[in-house]
């Protein structure tokens, strides 16, 4: 039964309704990509321990569905927890709060949507583009590898193992699953760089050789 005695929110109130939205929103998108953001800060600082435990996470090919799923589950709960404390958990509740479930809804949509679509590919390609130094080359090979990663959240990952393969001279991510790679023909080939370890789990494929990059 509706409260007749419950105040109508004012202004003010909505403003601060939308204002909570947005940040708990924000908070439930960041916190299931806490492990991938610090996979990205530790490959950066070159913390090859911190790396190694992250990586076996990003091993699972679903992990990013569990990531996703989390921040939905997150922002639902948040939801519930909400509506109880102040109009009830029903659909004449939900109504009244449209505007909050959608902020919050639609910032943790909107943030995931960043991350694979603008921060994970960013990352990826500053980190990973130049390879080690390998000597002076005369003309460096390519080959553009097409990988079944299920998003670009294993982006970095996929670069970061194909660069450990000497005689690879960079490695530069396009979405949603192509990798291009130059590499010195003297110390390594194509036949090689696909026996890494990570394309048991995530098999590649060559769409080009040999085209520049």
């Amino acid at each position: 039964m509706k409260n007749k005695n419950t105040p109508k929110p004012g202004c003010c109130n909505t403003k601060h309704e939308k204002g909570k939205g947005f940040l708990s929103g924000l908070l439930y998108a960041l916190i299931p990509h806490t492990g991938c953001i610090l996979f990205i800060v530790f490959t950066v600082l070159g913390v090859t321990a911190a790396t190694a435990v992250f990586r076996q996470f990003l091993m699972n090919p679903y992990a990013f569905y569990i990531l996703i799923g989390l921040s939905f589950v997150l922002a639902t709960v948040s939801a519930i927890i909400y509506l109880r404390r102040n109009v009830g958990l029903n659909v004449d509740g939900m109504k009244r709060k449209w505007k909050y479930l959608s902020i919050l809804y639609g910032t943790t949509l909107i943030v995931n949507v960043l991350f694979f679509t603008v921060i994970f590919p960013a990352a990826t390609n500053a980190i990973t583009v130049q390879g080690p130094d390998t000597g002076q080359v005369v003309e460096p090979l390519s080959v553009s590898l097409q990988v079944t990663i299920p998003c670009s959240g294993h982006a970095l990952l996929i670069s970061s193992e194909i660069q450990k393969v000497n005689g690879v001279l960079g490695v530069k991510y396009r979405q949603p699953n192509f990798f291009d790679v130059s590499y010195d023909g003297s110390k390594t080939n194509e036949g090689a760089i696909l026996k890494i370890d990570v394309f048991k789990t995530y098999p590649a494929r060559v769409t080009a050789s040999n085209f520049g990059v």
